[in-house]
């Protein structure tokens, strides 16, 4: 058994998915999560997948002491993956106070605790937002941030710093991870998006009104200067994103970090539009969808996808899965949930 990994926000999408290729790459993993979006039942699908049972904090992160008792219990903890946070875009410009409270308050508390009980490895959950409104893509990791286009963005570039900041002379090495739009599911169909509150991302969004959990969907904004007048996006496939956060832990543990804070992207290195992923859904499917045209949505960004040269030169990391295989696993995933 490698080292002993914290996975914050560990029942959530992506946290389940990374406990996953953690454990299958030999890592003794720890995870905590309040539950407020996400369901402690995605463990028994790890558990499933895997045969380990992964050990379960019920836990708010912003409350250092309750977290606290996470070290205390396993002081062996030598690697944190940080992805608790609330993430919807659209929420956070209604309730700001809410994002930036929750989000960087428990990061504080981890990155204090983190140094406090000797993490080498702490990898962050960031986000492409960082970027803000950019001009042109693909965006590399010299692009320069632009003023975030939501709160939720300027908790992730906020979060970025504090942990530039507070890592420096410390033992503690960290990676911010920029990712795209993690989207499908995992290929067992045992796991995937289930979000305890209406999903806002475009894939959930797309297989449940395929599956008739909505009469239809909005695509927000026809007049884009895009190709067909939709936003763009990165979409990656989650277990791709998963494999990311392991690539970089060991790029920390084997001593190949230099620098003490390093920054990635990860996406797939294409963009698509709204209009492009819901016909890629209806081929794969052979579902046809209702949706709506609307107004433009407050926080979105026109454009935006990723060079992941970075990643793939230093962490060995690339995408195996492409758009085709992220609609199969979701649709799979979503017919399975549905049952």
């Amino acid at each position: 058994m490698k080292a002993k990994v914290l996975v914050t926000g560990g029942t959530g999408y992506i946290g389940s998915h990374t406990l996953i290729d953690l454990i299958q790459s030999g890592y003794d993993v720890v995870c905590a999560d309040n539950g407020i979006n996400s369901d402690p039942s995605s463990l028994s699908a790890v558990r499933e997948i895997t045969g380990v049972t992964v050990p379960y904090f019920h836990v708010d992160l912003c409350d250092k002491n309750a977290s606290e008792e996470i070290f205390i219990q396993y002081p062996d903890i030598t690697g944190v993956i940080h992805f608790a946070a609330l993430k919807a875009v659209g929420e956070s410009v209604e309730k700001p106070v809410l994002y930036f409270r929750n989000n960087l308050e428990s990061l504080i508390n981890v990155i204090e605790l983190s140094i406090k009980y000797g993490v080498k490895s702490f990898i962050f959950s960031s986000s492409c937002t960082v970027y803000g409104d950019v001009t042109h893509s693909p965006v590399d990791e010299h692009t320069p941030l632009l003023e975030a286009a939501s709160p939720y963005g300027r908790t992730k570039q906020i979060g970025e710093q504090i942990i530039t900041d507070c890592m420096k002379n410390t033992n503690t090495k960290s990676i911010l991870l920029r990712y795209f739009n993690p989207a499908g599911a995992h290929p067992s169909g045992l796991l995937g998006e289930s979000p305890s509150n209406p999903p806002q991302n475009l894939v959930p969004v797309i297989t449940e009104t395929a599956i008739g959990k909505r009469t239809k969907m909005t695509v927000f904004g026809s007049d884009y200067p895009t190709r067909d007048g939709s936003c763009v996006r990165d979409y990656i496939h989650v277990c791709d994103l998963a494999r990311a956060h392991t690539l970089a832990l060991e790029y920390v543990f084997d001593g190949k970090q230099e620098i003490q804070t390093e920054v990635f992207n990860i996406g797939i290195g294409n963009g698509l539009s709204v209009l492009e992923i819901i016909q890629a859904f209806e081929k794969v499917s052979g579902v046809s969808l209702l949706y709506d045209i609307g107004e433009r949505r407050s926080g979105d960004v026109m454009a935006i996808y990723s060079d992941y040269t970075k990643a793939k030169n230093l962490l060995g990391w690339e995408p195996k899965f492409d758009v085709d295989d992220i609609m199969k696993t979701a649709w799979t995933w979503e017919q399975n949930r549905s049952k």
